[in-house]
């Protein structure tokens, strides 16, 4: 796998010579970093130094990773989750991370290694040990379990924009979707069936740090059911740890119309339990 990019050790060395709280973005499957560029305006007005890495091999653009998509196979959770903590493993200062759908479950398996301040996890993919698996879930996940190619605008519309118009599902289509890893999805469906997945947490250890779990009402591909198992296992944690559902919203909820009203909630979250 690769090393760290130029672009990401440029974010790094930003980041360490603003010396203010950094907070790592973690996107999720069929996103890029560039899906998190306005959450990044946002915190840095705030007053943070922000990141925003990508997945072992992301391509830079939208255009670039749909021209070829076989760069984006094959990547598994476990590479994933070693990537940011090699990423965090050179910042100067303890980052707060946020992660959204697959990149919420790899910030909670990085807060559990001890290398996060605080943590927000949005519609986050399940770990070994959360147990609901809804109708919903499984419908949205069967197309790409079947042909991890066979990710089309109808599979988008009802895993990531159930939530909101026809239009506006095309524009968001057109705008971030790209391809995904499989493997991802394969050992997430199979975390509760092998005790070795990649997909497990340490919820216990008492360095996790706080972590906030959001969620989306009308989700389909993390119902709440999902969201609430996970939350559960997490809230034995000795960290403070809290449970927020999105009324009205889908998978889409970081980066459709609305984005701003979640990006806020993680914001207030963060600048409790992590100053500037």
């Amino acid at each position: 796998m690769p090393d760290i990019t130029e672009y990401e050790a440029q974010q790094i060395e930003q980041a360490n010579a603003a010396n203010r709280t950094p907070v790592v973005f973690i996107h999720g499957l069929w996103l890029l970093p560039s899906s998190w560029d306005r959450w990044r305006a946002v915190f840095e007005e705030a007053g943070y130094a922000t990141l925003a890495p990508g997945w072992p091999d992301d391509p830079t653009t939208v255009e670039d990773a749909n021209k070829h998509p076989e760069v984006l196979a094959r990547k598994s959770v476990g590479q994933i989750a070693d990537h940011f903590g090699d990423v965090i493993g050179k910042l100067t200062n303890k980052p707060a991370l946020i992660g959204h759908s697959f990149g919420g479950l790899i910030t909670q398996i990085v807060a559990g290694r001890a290398a996060a301040a605080v943590s927000v996890a949005i519609d986050a993919a399940p770990f070994r040990g959360v147990l609901p698996l809804p109708v919903s879930a499984l419908k949205s996940a069967a197309p790409v379990l079947r042909n991890p190619a066979n990710r089309g605008r109808a599979e988008f519309r009802f895993a990531f924009a159930n939530a909101i118009t026809e239009n506006e599902a095309h524009e968001l289509h057109a705008t971030f979707a790209v391809p995904g890893s499989g493997v991802t999805l394969f050992q997430a469906a199979a975390a509760n069936l092998n005790p070795w997945t990649e997909a497990k947490v340490d919820t216990k250890n008492p360095d996790r740090g706080p972590l906030l779990i959001i969620d989306g009402e009308m989700d389909h591909t993390v119902p709440w059911a999902v969201a609430n198992a996970s939350y559960k296992r997490q809230k034995r944690n000795l960290s403070v740890t809290e449970i927020v559902k999105i009324p009205g919203r889908g998978h889409s909820l970081t980066i459709d119309h609305g984005w701003r009203e979640v990006a806020d909630t993680a914001l207030a979250f963060v600048q409790k339990h992590a100053k500037p």
